[in-house]
């Protein structure tokens, strides 16, 4: 078949003229306040990682950008709304693991696929679980406690942010990989679980390492792993799970900057160079460490490829266990 030059002056054209239109879109964009929808209360990393962002990102783009909280189902409340919001770029979710890849991992009746519902638009952070267990239990390492979990199984408690939450599914996947049987606490909060910790209500969990860190040093809890790849700078006598007899138990958890699907490339991009800028910020690096996280710095289609990953990763650990979320 030949194409005559004219067909393929009107395609250049077209082209030109999309490429055009989407310049203009991403230099009127934003025309109005840009919010940045919080899956949890306020207080916890997911929270303060968004009013950071916030906070620079209005000035970056040229506009006003805000935080705004909606708590509720693990986060899926929030990431819902972000889905069927207009792709217009002034509506969008910071989401992290939980969101993006457990819940509707594990969901009987999925509400959305975020493969499909969100644009990806900028990586935030990485962060990981620490498992710790009270300062007075008689169980100081992770073969004592599965030892004791085979020995005594139902018999111990482990607490988590909520049903689908990855502090959830971590031990969920610990369970498989060890072998035993341990019965899950849900709590609204990572906090409510790490207070039911201390409390005694509970005998482990897979906690936030900033909190996990800051109870270990003085005293009150006993972290007996780590789930990163290699071992934590400020418990630096604390094994990875691997090295504690887990083998291939590297488990990490993202936060990133979402859209609803369709949002235009150019706005996108814009907003990608504008969280990457904020993230040099020192103050602003500082405080992810600080949170037990590392500041992550990547571009729309790094982000794309770790979304989907983990999406593939703990929906086949979904079709390995028992565990559903209504």
């Amino acid at each position: 078949m030949t194409i005559s030059r004219r067909t393929l002056w009107k395609a250049g054209v077209a082209v030109l003229g999309l490429a055009a239109s989407n310049a203009a879109l991403a230099q009127s964009y934003p025309n109005r306040v840009v919010r940045i929808i919080v899956p949890a209360g306020p207080g916890g990393p997911t929270d303060v990682f968004a009013r950071l962002i916030a906070q620079r990102l209005g000035p970056t783009i040229g506009g006003d950008a805000i935080a705004e909280n909606r708590p509720g189902a693990g986060g899926a409340i929030a990431a819902k709304y972000v889905a069927g919001a207009a792709a217009d770029g002034h509506t969008l979710l910071l989401g992290n693991t939980s969101t993006l890849a457990t819940i509707p991992a594990f969901a009987k009746t999925p509400d959305y696929d975020p493969v499909k519902a969100f644009a990806p638009v900028a990586s935030v952070a990485d962060s990981f679980s620490v498992l710790s267990v009270r300062s007075d239990s008689p169980i100081s390492s992770v073969k004592e406690l599965i030892a004791y979990a085979k020995a005594n199984p139902g018999k111990l408690n482990f607490g988590s942010a909520g049903h689908g939450n990855f502090t959830h599914l971590a031990a969920e996947l610990f369970k498989l990989s060890a072998g035993i049987e341990m019965v899950h606490v849900p709590y609204k909060g990572v906090a409510d679980a790490m207070t039911a910790l201390l409390g005694g209500q509970v005998q482990l969990v897979f906690g936030n390492p900033n909190v996990s860190v800051t109870h270990s040093q003085a005293g009150r809890l006993k972290a007996l792993a780590v789930t990163s790849a290699g071992r934590m700078k400020d418990l630096p006598d604390v094994p990875t799970m691997k090295e504690a007899g887990i083998d291939d138990f590297v488990v990490t958890s993202f936060f990133g900057v979402v859209a609803p699907a369709g949002t235009d490339p150019a706005v996108v991009d814009r907003l990608n160079a504008a969280i990457n800028e904020s993230l040099k910020s020192e103050e602003l690096r500082s405080t992810i460490v600080k949170l037990g996280s590392a500041p992550k710095i990547g571009s729309v289609q790094e982000f794309a490829a770790t979304i989907a990953a983990d999406f593939r990763r703990w929906s086949t650990v979904a079709k390995s266990s028992a565990v559903k979320i209504d």
